[in-house]
Order: structure tokens, then sequence, then C-alpha cells
């Protein structure tokens, strides 16, 4: 058992031990280390005025990806190489990026500068070259600039990402790789703290189970992209914290031609290839999923076990027909995803229970698959309602439904009436598709908030059903899934 959190920074071994379970990065940097250049500016993981870079080995070599301090916990920087923007000049000279936006002059008050030229920071280091500008506006998403405006900033990424790029950043890489392969030779189970508060990182899952077990009221962390919300705004007395961010077998990635399966750790920018590869919708959801640093961070498990009626990932992976596994001390099982939602925050989860692993059933010949997305902005943006629709055809008629809506109910929901009057509807008369659009509002009663009213929901996800249904009569059952040109499973 290990009793200090461990990472490295400017190449040296860091060791925390009393430092409190809800210690967000951000704090640790401007109040333990002076490092005051992060700024917090919403906390809560959208404007990115906290941004910092987190590096992990990855084959050998460190791979940075920028995440937000200001909702990452001090705990989660376990086994990583912790860069702030005070850390990325070399030999007296600024990084390439940071003379680029000097040169472009890509600031006015400043306050958001640092966490832009991290972001900007992780884009060059390990962006695939060359650099589009789509690629730096993505990159740009989760950062808030209000007064200097994004054309000299993105100018700026262009110009500097153009150029051959600079190896001075190489040798911190390297040493960081040294550094984080030490640290990684020990695989004890972290526990920080006493048995009334603690911040702890099982090695395992039998470690995890165990631990589970006998604090059964511990609350269970993944990337903390909603659970660093509870602290930093709900201001939750979070005692005691379970990470799963040192749980291996939490990550994986398994794929056959049926089905893949994605581990509860596997983070959005993980799963964006894989889930990418079933259907083109699924890649461009997970694209405008929150931004650079909410991918890096959240998980699939996290996105589902959390329970929100808005996550994105559910409604789309229900329509998939996936399957959620659970764990616990001595038991596993698996039952349906749209099961695992019981009502508003409440999961069929027992008490010392663990989501596993979500394994999704893949796209079979002559099935068609559409996901939609509604926002008030386009990016880094919470859905007003997100619709999924699985359709297997027939020639021209529609053989079997799968539907699920996200923002349309207190849980992520199927819509049953609407998948029946969808059976044996035919695509060439649009008349004919009146009795599964009235279904529709008949299968949910959604409320409205500060997001959408319920009459706009409604409307809303009416019109998504119809966009699918046209979409669907426009390619047939010619249509061999999925459209990246894999092999369909049969």
């Amino acid at each position: 058992m290990r009793d200090a959190i461990r990472f490295t920074r400017n190449g040296q071994v860091r060791e925390i031990r009393g430092a409190h379970p809800r210690t967000t990065l951000l704090d640790w940097l401007r109040l333990s280390e002076r490092r005051t250049g992060t700024k917090e500016g919403c906390a809560e993981g959208d404007c990115g005025a906290c941004t910092v870079a987190l590096g992990r080995l990855v084959d050998g070599r460190v791979v940075y990806e920028p995440v937000n301090a200001c909702i990452l916990l001090i705990g989660q920087c376990d086994g990583a190489d912790v860069v702030a923007v005070e850390d990325i000049a070399a030999d007296g000279a600024l990084h390439p990026v940071q003379e680029a936006m000097v040169a472009h002059h890509g600031s006015q008050c400043g306050f958001c500068t640092p966490g832009i030229v991290m972001s900007l920071f992780t884009l060059y280091e390990e962006g695939a070259r060359p650099v589009a500008r789509e690629a730096v506006n993505d990159a740009l998403a989760g950062n808030l600039c209000r007064c200097t405006g994004y054309r000299p900033i993105v100018d700026a990424a262009l110009d500097a990402c153009a150029a051959p790029k600079d190896r001075r950043f190489e040798t911190h890489r390297e040493a960081a790789a040294r550094a984080l392969a030490e640290l990684e030779r020990e695989k004890a189970d972290l526990f920080v703290g006493d048995e009334g508060r603690f911040f702890a990182a099982p090695a395992s899952e039998e470690s995890l189970a165990a631990l589970l077990a006998r604090h059964p009221d511990a609350t269970i962390l993944a990337g903390a992209t909603d659970v660093g919300l509870w602290i930093t705004k709900a201001l939750m007395e979070i005692e005691k914290i379970v990470w799963l961010g040192r749980v291996e077998s939490l990550r994986e990635v398994r794929a056959t031609p049926e089905t893949l399966t994605l581990g509860a750790m596997v983070s959005h920018a993980d799963a964006n290839e894989a889930l990418a590869a079933i259907d083109p919708d699924l890649g461009e959801l997970m694209r405008r999923f929150g931004s650079v640093q909410v991918r890096a961070s959240g998980t699939v498990g996290g996105n589902i076990a959390n329970g929100s009626p808005i996550g994105d990932l559910p409604p789309a992976l229900i329509a998939l027909g996936a399957t959620l596994h659970l764990a616990g001390a001595g038991r596993a099982r698996t039952l349906p995803l749209e099961d695992f939602f019981l009502a508003y925050r409440k999961q069929d989860r027992e008490p010392g229970e663990y989501v596993r692993a979500v394994e999704i059933d893949k796209l079979r010949k002559h099935d068609l698959f559409r996901c939609y997305k509604v926002t008030k902005r386009f990016d880094e943006d919470i859905s007003a309602v997100m619709g999924a629709f699985r359709f297997r055809l027939d020639g021209r008629r529609i053989a079997a439904a799968r539907i699920a809506f996200g923002g349309m109910a207190g849980t992520p929901a199927r819509a049953p009436l609407t998948e029946t009057a969808l059976v044996g509807l035919d695509l060439d008369d649009e008349l004919a598709w009146a009795p599964a659009l009235d279904a529709l509002a008949r299968d949910y009663r959604p409320m409205s908030d500060h997001r959408a009213s319920a009459e706009y929901r409604a409307l809303v996800a009416r019109n998504l059903l119809f966009k699918a249904l046209a979409e669907a009569a426009g390619e047939g059952d010619t249509r061999v899934a999925p459209r990246v040109g894999l092999a369909a499973a049969e």
C-alpha cells in the first residue's frame, strides 16, 4: 500500500501525502506551488483558462493531453507528468506557440491566454501535421476568449504549426518518460488518508472491489468532469474518493466482428476512433462531446454511471443495443443498458458495485444508424435533445427499429410505441410515417428547463425522427453498414 500521490513536474518527482481528497490540481498549482499563470475562470471546465497538459506513458513515450485543472483532482495526476504554462519555455526561449501568440497579437486582457497557450501547446506537440484550420478550431473549442477574438489566435496556431517542429521540448519529454517509467514499476494500491477521509486508487479490480465493499458510501471517480463540479459548484463535502484510473483492465478496448467492448475508464478521446468505425455519426457525436479537455478526462463509464438524462453517449448506445457489465466483490452481472437507468439520477447499481464495461453491438448488413445532437451552440454545449436511431431495412420497408432519446425524460429512454409503429413502414410512402411520428408524443413527456421548453423538445424530437426516416428513404437497403468501408457483420 502506497500512502503518497506521486507525479512529475519539471523533471522532479513530487510526493503529496497531506492534501485533502477534494484538492484540485488548480488549487495545488496556485496555492501550494505559487504558479499563478494557470487561471481560475468558470471553475467547471468550460472556459479553459485553467488548461494544463497532463502526460502519461504510452508505449514508452509520454503523450500529452490538455485537461481542465479546475475540476481535475490532484490525486488523478498520480503517475503523470504535469506541465503548466510556466514550464514550456526552454533555455530562456519561449515555446513556438508562445512566440506566435506574441507575433500575431493573440492576447488583450491576457486572462484566457495561458489556457489557450496550453491547448495549442498540446496541438503543436501531439497534433497530426499538417495542422488544418479545423483542427485548430477544435483544439480551441474549450477555451473562451472574450476580448481578443479568435482570428489572431488561430493565425498564431497555424503559423506555429506550419514551421518545422521545434525539438527543444523533447528533452523534457524524454526525462519525464524515464521518471514515469520508474514510478510505474510499483503497482501497489494508493491510499492517502484514513478510514474516515481518503483518496484511494486501487491498482487492480480485486483491490477495487474489496475497497468498495468496505466503503460502499465512497464516491467512485472516473474523469471528474461531473464529480469535479460537485466539489467546485455544489460544494459537496465528499470525504471518501475511489479513483479508477490505475485499474488497467478498465481501460481495455476489445473488438470482434460483431461487438465493441469499451472499459469503463476508456476516455472519450480514446473511444472516438473505435466508435467512429461503427458509424461516422458516432465519430461526429464524439467530436462534439464537450471540448478536447473534457474528452481527454471524461470516460465512457463515467458518462453512463452518473445517470444524466442529457448525457450524449447513453442514447446512442441504447439505440445500438448495448449491454452494461457491472462488478463488485465476488459478483458480476450484465443488463441491457436501458435497464440501468431507473429514474432521474437513480441507477440499478448496488452498494459496492461499479460499472466495468459496456458492450456495443456493431451494425449489420441492412442496418442504418443515425444520431443527432441539438444544442444552443455548436461546440462544447450540453444537448437540449439528443436522438439516436437504428433501423433494420428489408427492401424499402423497416423490419425493426431501436430509438432512444436524451433530454426527453428523467433518464435516457427508448421509444417503444414509436418502434412498434415503425415496423413494416414503407419508406416510399411519406404519408404512412404519420402514426410513428405521432407515437413519439405518447412515448415521452419532456420537461421545460433553462435549455429548452417541453414544447420545443417534443417538436425537435419529432423532426429528428422525420429526418432519420428521410435519410433512410434516400439510402434504402442498398447501404452496407458501416459507412467507413469496413466489412459489415452479417
